[in-house]
C-alpha cells in the first residue's frame, strides 16, 4: 500500500510556507490602511493550522520518495496550494465565488497570467501584492520541480537533464538541495535587480515590485488592467523584455556559468533556438507593424518584441491590443502560444528543447530516405538523446495537441465562439493567459466565461503545469496497483 505520510509531510511544509507569504498582503493593507487586512490573516491561519496538522499528524523516519509518491507530490504540490491561495479572493473585497476564486488563484501559482478580475487600478494593494506573490512563489516551485523531480520521472523527455545520469565533473551540484537553494539565490537577485530599474524607469514603489515579481516568474499578472500598456514608456517595456527572456532561460546555467570550459549560457543549444526564435519573429512583426503604417519603426520593434517575449515566455503580458495588428500577427501570435521558453525555467508550454529534438528527428528521417542505409543520431548540447527520451518527446508533443483539441471541443460545448474557445485551450495548456478576440484577447478577461469553461481551464492549467503525463498517470489503474 502506499505510504502517504512523506506526501502529506511536503504538502504541509508548503501550506506553512504560504501562510507566511498571506502576512504580505496583511501588511500591505494595514500600512494603507485597508480592511481585508483582517481576511488574509484568518486565511494565512486556516492555511498553517492546515499545513501543520499535515505535518504533526504524519511525523516519522524520513525515506526517500519512491517514484509513485514524487507523482503523488509533484500534483500535491500544485493543486493543494490552489485551493488555499483562493481563500483572500473568497473572502476579501473582490467576493468572488468558488469557481472564479480558484481561476484566479490557479492561474496565479501555475504562473499563467489569466484573470477573472476588473477594476485592478483602484483594487486593493493587499489583493494586487497576493497575485504578484502567489505568480513569485509559483515560479520558483516550476523552476525547482523541472530541475528535481520532472527528469526523475522521465517526463516528456525530461530525462534528458537528470543531472545524476553524469559523472562528478559535469553535475551542477553534488546535491538537488543545493541546486535548489543556489537557483533561489539567483532568482531573488533576479527580481530584486528587475524591481530597481523598473522602480528607476518610472513606475512607484509598488508598481515596480509586483511587476518585478510577476516579470521574472514570466507569470503576466498586473497591477492594472491595462497592463504593460499603463506605462506609456519604452525603458519600461525593454526592462521587462530584458528580464522575461532571463526568466524563459534555464535557470542551472546561472550557477554553471563555466562548463566543461566553455561559457554555458553562450554555448547551450536550447539558449541559442530561443533568442534566434525571439529575435526572428519580433523582427517580422515588427517590420509588419512599421509598413502597414501602426507605428514609427522603433516604436513597432519595441512593440512586437515585447509582446512576442511575452506570449514565447508564457507570461501574457501586453503592451497593446495586438487584435487589432491584422491577421498575420493573430496567426503567428497562435502559433507563439505553444513554443515555450527553455527547460528549467519559469515558462510553460512545450518548450525549445522538445522543438529542437523534433527538427532534429524530421532532419534525420530526410536524410534517410536520400541515404537509406546511413546511421544518424540525434544530439542535444552535443550529446547523444537516445531513442527513449526522443519517443518520450514525441509522443508528450502528440498528447500535448490532442488535449488541446480535445479541451477545445469541451470549451465550445460550453457556448464559447471558435476563437474563443481554441484560443482559451491553447492558452491554457500553454499556461500563457490572453487569448485571442475581444473576450479573453489582451483587452479583454475570462470574466464572462461560464463557470464550466472556468473549470474546464481550472483542469488545463494544472495539466499544462504539470507537464501533462505528471497528472494523468494518477488517473490510471496501474500506477495504484501494488
Amino acid at each position: 500500500m502506499t505510504d502517504f505520510r512523506p506526501v502529506c509531510q511536503v504538502v504541509g511544509v508548503l501550506l506553512c510556507c504560504l501562510s507566511a507569504a498571506m502576512l504580505c498582503p496583511m501588511l500591505a493593507d494595514v500600512v494603507v490602511p485597508h480592511s481585508d487586512w483582517q481576511v488574509f490573516l484568518v486565511s494565512a491561519a486556516i492555511t498553517a493550522f492546515s499545513g501543520l496538522a499535515l505535518i504533526l499528524s504524519t511525523r516519522g523516519e524520513r525515506k526517500p520518495l519512491t517514484t509513485r509518491q514524487a507523482f503523488l507530490v509533484a500534483v500535491s504540490a500544485w493543486f493543494v496550494p490552489c485551493v488555499f491561495a483562493a481563500l483572500p479572493f473568497m473572502l476579501g473585497g473582490v467576493k468572488l465565488s468558488l469557481v472564479d476564486a480558484l481561476f484566479e488563484a490557479t492561474s496565479g501559482l501555475t504562473t499563467t497570467g489569466a484573470t477573472v478580475l476588473t477594476g485592478l487600478d483602484s483594487m486593493s494593494r493587499g489583493i494586487l501584492l497576493w497575485r504578484a506573490i502567489m505568480q513569485w512563489v509559483g515560479g520558483i516551485g516550476i523552476v525547482v520541480i523541472a530541475v528535481a523531480i520532472l527528469p526523475l520521472l522521465r517526463i516528456g523527455g525530461m530525462q534528458l537533464f537528470r543531472m545524476e545520469n553524469s559523472d562528478k565533473t559535469d553535475k551542477v551540484k553534488p546535491r538537488t538541495s543545493q541546486v535548489a537553494v543556489s537557483i533561489a539565490l539567483v532568482y531573488v537577485g533576479l527580481t530584486v535587480v528587475c524591481g530597481i530599474l523598473l522602480w528607476w524607469a518610472g513606475m512607484t514603489p509598488f508598481e515596480a515590485l509586483c511587476h518585478s515579481m510577476t516579470t521574472v516568474a514570466t507569470g503576466g499578472l498586473s497591477t492594472s488592467d491595462s497592463s504593460a500598456g499603463l506605462w506609456d514608456n519604452l525603458t519600461i517595456l525593454w526592462i521587462m523584455i530584458v528580464f522575461l527572456i532571463l526568466g524563459g532561460i534555464t535557470f542551472t546555467l546561472y550557477i554553471t556559468p563555466i562548463k566543461n570550459g566553455r561559457i554555458a549560457l553562450l554555448h547551450d543549444t536550447q539558449v541559442r533556438w530561443f533568442i534566434l526564435f525571439l529575435a526572428a519573429f519580433s523582427l517580422l512583426l515588427g517590420l509588419w507593424l512599421w509598413f502597414k503604417g501602426h507605428m514609427p519603426l522603433w516604436d513597432a520593434i519595441t512593440h512586437a518584441t515585447f509582446n512576442v517575449v511575452s506570449v514565447v515566455t508564457t507570461a501574457g503580458f501586453a503592451s497593446s491590443d495586438y487584435n487589432g495588428w491584422g491577421a498575420l500577427p493573430q496567426v503567428v501570435f497562435f502559433f507563439l502560444t505553444f513554443i515555450g521558453g527553455c527547460t528549467g525555467s519559469t515558462s510553460g508550454g512545450v518548450k525549445i528543447f522538445r522543438w529542437e529534438v523534433l527538427f532534429k528527428m524530421a532532419t534525420i528521417n530526410l536524410k534517410r530516405l536520400v541515404h537509406p542505409h546511413g546511421v544518424f543520431a540525434i544530439d542535444f548540447n552535443r550529446q547523444r538523446v537516445p531513442e527513449s527520451a526522443a519517443d518520450a518527446v514525441l509522443g508528450f508533443v502528440i498528447i500535448y495537441f490532442m488535449i488541446f483539441a480535445v479541451f477545445s471541443v469541451l470549451l465550445s460545448m460550453c457556448g464559447l465562439d471558435f476563437v474563443t474557445a481554441v484560443s482559451a485551450s491553447a492558452s491554457g495548456i500553454s499556461n500563457v493567459g490572453p487569448g485571442l478576440g475581444d473576450t479573453i484577447g489582451p483587452a479583454g478577461n475570462y470574466q464572462s466565461l461560464p463557470d464550466s469553461a472556468k473549470s474546464l481551464l481550472i483542469f488545463e492549467m494544472l495539466l499544462g503545469r504539470l507537464e501533462i503525463f505528471t497528472l494523468i498517470v494518477l488517473f490510471g489503474r496501474s500506477f495504484w496497483r501494488e
